[in-house]
């Protein structure tokens, strides 16, 4: 299950992400999203948990909870959209 992760510290690294949700299960990926540009955190990013049971258990536990002093928001993220080329 794919899991969108908001509200993140603009400090907060992929591997701050995936600490907090492995004590919940396994974590295939976390990744931060951050600007093209500049470099710097756009404030969210994604976790990818195999299986549902744990991605589900690791949302309702996190959600509301505080990495480096901002309370974060997950859910299950839904599909990409196809937005078209970027120019």
């Amino acid at each position: 299950m794919n899991i969108y992760v908001g509200n993140l510290a603009f400090e907060v690294t992929d591997g701050e992400l995936e600490a907090a949700f492995a004590q919940h299960g396994t974590v295939s990926s976390a990744r931060v999203i951050s600007d093209r540009e500049s470099g710097r955190s756009r404030g969210f990013g994604f976790v990818e948990m195999g299986n549902d049971d744990e991605a589900k258990a690791a949302m309702a536990a996190l959600t509301g909870t505080e990495i480096k002093g901002r309370a974060i928001v997950a859910n299950e993220a839904g599909p990409r959209e196809d937005r078209g080329p970027r120019y």
